[in-house]
């Protein structure tokens, strides 16, 4: 018998999860989840306190936590959370988490394209580091606006 596949989602460490997910969504044309159903929901009961939400994008949203989804996956109508692709930005208060990061994003888009992506890129806050030229290939590294490394092929 095959196992099921693991369901899964890229965690990112942020100071600013709401623009960390309002970059990357421009950046992968995706969706920012909305969450405020639960949210409201919970507040609603009272489970939860008001100071661990925001209101962004006109409607709560956690306020230590947002995420994008790819605009074609599946979500949980109820929480908002993407059931496929989807990239969550956790607010961490680790001064000291801003070493170079181990795992990154590769964006490929269309063929020919890549200097209008980069250009594209940095209007939403980007920055590049470096164009590497190599025998395998050629792409150039940039980072978000919290400075974490993704390379535009």
């Amino acid at each position: 018998m095959t196992p099921t596949p693991m369901h899964w989602k890229l965690v990112v460490d942020a100071d600013d999860p709401h623009a960390q997910a309002d970059f990357w969504a421009a950046a992968l044309h995706y969706t920012v989840e909305d969450h405020s159903v639960l949210i409201d929901k919970l507040l609603g009961l009272g489970a939860i306190p008001a100071e661990i939400v925001v209101d962004r994008h006109d409607r709560h949203g956690w306020r230590d936590a947002a995420a994008v989804r790819h605009p074609e996956d599946p979500h949980d109508p109820e929480s908002g959370a993407g059931l496929g692709r989807r990239l969550l930005f956790n607010r961490v208060p680790q001064p000291e988490k801003t070493a170079k990061n181990r795992l990154h994003i590769d964006l490929h888009g269309p063929a020919g394209e890549r200097d209008s992506e980069v250009q594209r890129l940095r209007a939403l806050g980007a920055q590049v580091q470096t164009h590497i030229k190599e025998p395998s290939g050629e792409w150039v590294v940039m980072t978000d606006p919290e400075g974490n490394e993704f390379c535009v092929h």
